[in-house]
């Protein structure tokens, strides 16, 4: 049994949490919306993040982005004004290796921090079959290894930040892939295609597993976070691509922000 905080109870940080109290670890939350911290059966609920930290063995941040991530961590009864030397933090969120840097400068001596975000579904999180990208010194992923495993597969990518930066290679290619997959419908409309032929071409190519991303119910990756992820990629590296689906993103934002990312592969006008 590991003692174990977890803040954040968002789409993918609930069923995660739930699942490590499951597998007989002890688990304190913490929420910003209390009442989803509150309907966590079998967790102990704590009132800030500082509160939840102190006395953890391994300390686990799953939240929205990085401003989110550094208040929760830094700021006014955050987890670096109780975490123990000793402890380490598992960053899961997607935030990026710059702001992973930050974190690593201000948390206390002898305090560990393993980047480490997701990919998968709210339902491959309840199973347990994440893929989770994992950055940092070997001792400190080998000691939050047992914890990690039980929520999904472990990938080591390599040093501090190797993790948060192989999350933003992933997800920009999620996005692209998918938001290429509308204009690809869209072409075939526009050349009067008959729409099981394009369908048909699609499934059976490279776009395949984009079809298979989009064709199910049950995504919860809002477009919003679609465009916060994709901004992070482009301040670390020059991405024409990349750069110009996130214009195409952005520009739905006020149309189709807190809807799945898949919307975006419907043919354009049509959303």
């Amino acid at each position: 049994m590991t003692t174990i905080a977890f803040l954040g109870l968002g789409h993918m940080g609930a069923p995660m949490a739930a699942r490590l109290g499951t597998a007989g670890h002890q688990v304190t939350v913490w929420n910003r919306t209390r009442a989803k911290a509150d309907a966590l059966a079998g967790a102990t609920v704590a009132d800030t993040p500082a509160v939840a930290a102190a006395g953890a063995e391994v300390v686990i941040t799953m939240l929205t982005g990085p401003a989110a991530v550094e208040a929760v961590v830094l700021g006014d009864d955050g987890v670096a004004s109780t975490i123990r030397p000793g402890a380490v933090l598992v960053e899961m969120s997607t935030i990026g290796p710059t702001v992973l840097a930050a974190l690593a400068s201000r948390l206390p001596d002898g305090v560990g921090l393993v980047d480490a975000p997701v990919g998968g579904s709210t339902g491959m999180a309840a199973r347990g079959e994440l893929t989770i990208l994992a950055g940092g010194a070997d001792d400190d992923i080998a000691a939050v290894t047992p914890v990690l495993e039980t929520l999904g597969t472990v990938r080591r990518c390599g040093g501090p930040g190797a993790g948060a930066a192989a999350k933003l290679v992933a997800i920009s290619a999620m996005v692209c892939g998918v938001t290429l997959l509308g204009e690809l419908r869209t072409i075939g409309v526009a050349l009067s295609l008959p729409t099981d032929l394009t369908e048909g071409l699609l499934a059976a190519g490279p776009m395949s597993i984009f079809v298979e991303r989009t064709a199910g119910p049950g995504g919860h990756y809002p477009v919003e976070l679609a465009a916060k992820d994709l901004g992070l990629t482009v301040e670390h590296a020059r991405a024409p691509f990349v750069s110009a689906t996130l214009g195409e993103v952005r520009a739905a934002l006020p149309r189709l922000g807190s809807r799945d990312v898949s919307v975006l592969a419907a043919v354009r006008g049509t959303e």
